[in-house]
């Protein structure tokens, strides 16, 4: 949470609107044949013109140097803190499908991924198969016993999917088996802690299974997990803020995200027009709403500076729907940075734009990471932020006498 330890005596509930839009894996890179980033190639006039009357900076998700995943990238953005309270990625994948878990069960984030005949990875999402190909293979895994536990192997989205392990004893200090890179093996599952080794046991076993289950196909043939994880309890964003919070977000984890800080969870379509729309439908119902967008990341992280490109200008055409609704205080930015160029995600920081209905901005020329890098927020951590947008929005009240 907040390091401020005097938040609760200033924070104030106030009927002002906070929208807080998280283009997923905003930052980028320069291309090494132009020299610009894909923020800077894109035709992005409605973000330009937002970062014009906004203050902006760059933000450091968890520390400068730090990779972050999805997960404490957004915990910081809202407002707690990306290491002490970090919720795995296990536990936010089966929450965003409406699963419930109950204390003591592990679960873990896992992939379809294909794998050629000496057993190497030649693909880590086995071509984004799609979700109704996956369910099926969920299903086959669904038949493997463990002994001691209950095992439940879930669908997610495309080549996703989740696995929860039920029983007692189980320890989610376990390392992830995905190498995340091709022409590698998978890795075993190996115990952090030696309270874990029954724990790691168990999940090579499953693996193996999974492996022999799977053997026959060209393609989705072979699994990986990570983000082993247990529930935790954590203030709601209600609690902290007196906050009535709402999600926008069409994928799974980030609604797990979410519920995990106590957000409602608005059902969407997957783009950000459809995400307008249901923020328009319920602007009376909520006070801060969190907006995803997901297509910028997963560019990135295939590699494909022009997908990315072009899902920057899709963002940027929705900007005028989600600014029609006056929100008091709107603010862009991204959980991390995936720049296509590596492939993945990151440790550069990312560029914030937070405008304020009302009051003059920076007057920086473009939504880009150099231009913001000249706006007046500087570079701050990410969970910064959050006091900002409620300073903003007039919900803190003055600090001492």
């Amino acid at each position: 949470m907040t390091e401020f330890p005097h938040l609760s005596d200033i924070v104030v509930s106030t009927p002002s609107k906070i929208v807080l839009l998280v283009i997923d894996g905003l930052g980028g890179m320069p291309h090494p044949e132009t020299g610009r980033s894909e923020l800077e190639t894109a035709r992005i006039p409605n973000l330009d013109a937002l970062a014009k009357k906004s203050v902006c900076g760059l933000l450091d998700p968890v520390l400068p140097g730090i990779t972050p995943g999805s997960g404490p990238g957004h915990l910081a953005l809202f407002g707690y803190d990306p290491v002490e309270d970090l919720v795995g990625r296990g536990v936010l994948e089966t929450l965003g499908i409406d699963i419930e878990l109950r204390a003591g069960d592990l679960a873990a984030r896992g992939n379809f991924c294909t794998v050629d005949p000496q057993g190497l990875i030649t693909d880590r999402r086995a071509g984004r198969i799609p979700t109704q190909e996956s369910a099926h293979l969920c299903k086959a895994l669904n038949a493997i016993k463990l002994p001691g536990v209950e095992v439940f192997v879930h669908p997610v989205q495309d080549y996703r999917f989740a696995l929860v392990l039920r029983g007692p004893g189980l320890n989610e200090a376990v390392s992830e088996t995905d190498p995340q890179r091709v022409g590698e093996p998978p890795l075993p599952a190996r115990p952090l802690v030696s309270e874990a080794a029954s724990t790691a046991g168990l999940i090579n076993s499953f693996i193996a299974s999974a492996r022999k289950l799977l053997s026959g196909r060209e393609y989705a043939n072979m699994v990986t997990l990570r983000g082993f994880s247990q529930l935790q309890d954590l203030p709601s964003m209600g609690q902290l803020y007196k906050l009535k919070p709402a999600a926008i977000a069409y994928y799974p984890m980030y609604r797990g995200l979410a519920r995990t800080v106590g957000m409602t969870v608005l059902p969407t379509g997957p783009s950000l027009k459809d995400a307008a729309a249901t923020l328009a439908d319920h602007v009376n119902d909520f006070d801060f709403f969190y907006v995803h967008y997901k297509a910028a990341d997963s560019a990135g992280e295939d590699g494909d500076f022009a997908r990315k490109v072009r899902a920057l200008e899709e963002a940027d055409a929705a900007i005028p729907d989600l600014l029609a609704l006056k929100p008091d205080v709107f603010a862009v930015t991204g959980d991390h940075s995936t720049p296509a160029v590596m492939v993945g995600h990151s440790w550069h920081p990312v560029p914030v734009a937070l405008y304020t209905q009302g009051r003059p901005g920076d007057w920086v020329e473009a939504f880009s990471e150099r231009a913001c890098s000249q706006g007046s927020l500087g570079r701050m951590p990410s969970r910064h932020l959050m006091l900002l947008l409620l300073a903003n929005a007039m919900k803190l009240i003055k600090f001492g006498a």
